[in-house]
């Protein structure tokens, strides 16, 4: 394990060039499973991050003119690299963010192809010619890079948001500054020391890791050099974020936090819907922003479901991530597990029942196990909060308006899941339903080659996808009179 930390660099990334903070600041990176310490990296002050977008804005026209296909090598070689070293970049992502081996591996599997999807787009930019209604004139159309962007990523898919913004950035020939979250910046570390070794250009990609975000980024947004922003994390700070774009209209994709609900119909299959119900809930010890959060579940089968889906649960065993057989590790840190442990505990004096789970364990670590409560009332705090945590909360319904009512009541916008055998209901609930995505009798909807993404303050944008790339393209049109040249 020791190994693995001491391999990656603990440095900002400016202009190729790994290197200390300006003000020689650095903070620690911890085991979320024991609360040790894992490492020092460095911590960037606004000055780092002035330089760092100086860096990619000097960049930015000669990697514009790079040739596609050179882009697109270098993403092909960097998916190569990352599935070469699967092993170590799995153990990476446990030791700073807790997720069981198994689950890293997959995420490391998922984030790769990113890269592959998009080596293939770089290639498939288009435009067009076409023809003025008048005759006069030929429309000349073509696409360009938006420019140097900022991207900022969350904790709980460290290396899968990493190369979902990245790669089509580079596809595009945008030059970029990353910020990762600061509870797990090895893997983006990592994953910029891969991207160098497989040929990016000093000055593409620069990478700044710090503890102040607010001081960093927001003089980057209102300076001017920024011309898109790509920001996966909370909707307050999208809220804030966005605010800070307006000063000089910089292009945002925002992808924000969810409040997924999760139907079952009572024609739905049981087995498929706890089945789909255990991924869509515990991939990633719930801290997904497309966790399902809200389980609605037709009276005549709720009481069969709940018991079901609180047995799966209680069977998983809870532990440091690294340890063979965990199914579930820590959370991030102690704030996530306290949110948890309240937004139950709130639950229950509402009238809730515990299931499964539902006590805080003691030992070190931010362990909280697998919880399902029944007769959750609709004002409970978990109702109207994104839980982040493996806490399963199931609601009855009776009829299909009444429950898309339910599902629609909310800010966010971003998945939700239905389980029906009726192909009927599957599409007109999915219709309904004020979401970006929906998974129908699957509890998994990201996917590389479809766009992620969401409504109303769950976000803006898609992240994936053959319109993955448009994000960080602008539309040019050149007109061009055309003589008649007759007679």
């Amino acid at each position: 394990m020791t190994k693995v930390i001491d391999s990656v660099p603990k440095q900002l990334l400016i202009a190729g060039n790994w290197q200390d903070a300006a003000e020689g600041a650095r903070f620690a990176v911890d085991d979320p499973a024991t609360g040790q310490r894992l490492c020092e990296v460095a911590d960037a002050a606004p000055a780092d991050g002035r330089r760092a977008l100086d860096a990619a804005v000097a960049a930015q026209e000669a990697w514009a003119a790079t040739a596609p296909r050179a882009r697109s090598e270098i993403l092909r070689r960097a998916y190569e690299i990352i599935l070469d070293r699967r092993e170590d970049l799995a153990l990476l992502m446990t030791l700073e963010m807790g997720k069981p081996l198994a689950e890293a591996h997959g995420e490391v599997g998922y984030a790769a192809e990113f890269f592959r999807w998009f080596s293939e787009e770089a290639v498939r930019v288009d435009g067009g010619l076409t023809r003025t209604p008048d005759g006069a004139n030929r429309v000349l159309v073509m696409r360009q890079p938006v420019g140097p962007c900022l991207l900022i990523t969350p904790w709980n898919f460290p290396l899968a948001m990493g190369t979902r913004k990245i790669g089509p950035a580079i596809a595009a020939g945008c030059t970029m500054v990353l910020k990762p979250a600061p509870q797990t910046p090895l893997s983006t570390l990592a994953l910029a020391g891969i991207l160098a070794e497989a040929g990016l250009p000093d000055g593409v990609l620069n990478v700044v890791t710090t503890t102040d975000a607010a001081g960093v980024i927001e003089p980057l947004l209102r300076g001017g050099g920024v011309r898109k922003l790509s920001f996966t994390g909370s909707t307050p700070v999208g809220r804030l974020l966005l605010a800070q774009c307006a000063d000089t209209v910089v292009r945002t994709s925002m992808e924000l936090g969810g409040n997924a609900p999760f139907i079952v119909f009572e024609d739905a299959d049981l087995d498929r819907a706890v089945d789909g119900a255990m991924v869509a809930k515990m991939r990633n010890m719930g801290e997904a922003c497309t966790a399902a959060n809200r389980f609605f579940v037709h009276r005549s089968v709720a009481d069969t479901f709940a018991v079901r889906l609180a047995e799966r649960m209680a069977a998983l065993s809870v532990g440091p991530g690294t340890a063979p057989g965990t199914h579930v590790g820590p959370l991030i840190d102690g704030a996530g597990r306290a949110k948890a442990d309240t937004l139950v505990r709130d639950a229950v004096n509402r009238g809730a029942k515990i299931l499964t789970g539902g006590e805080v364990p003691d030992g070190p670590g931010h362990f909280y196990p697998p919880t399902v409560l029944t007769g959750v009332r609709p004002d409970s705090d978990l109702m109207s909060t994104e839980i982040f945590g493996p806490v399963a909360a199931v609601l009855t319904f009776d009829t299909e308006d009444e429950v898309v009512r339910a599902a629609n009541d909310t800010e966010w916008g971003l998945v939700g899941y239905l389980f029906t055998q009726d192909i009927d209901r599957a599409l007109r609930v999915g219709e309904r339903l004020e979401t970006g995505m929906v998974g129908v009798n699957t509890g998994l909807v990201s996917n590389p080659a479809a766009p992620f993404g969401g409504v109303k303050q769950s976000g803006l944008g898609r992240e994936g996808g053959r319109i993955g790339i448009d994000e960080f393209l602008e539309y040019k049109y050149l007109a061009i009179p055309v003589a008649d040249g007759r007679g």
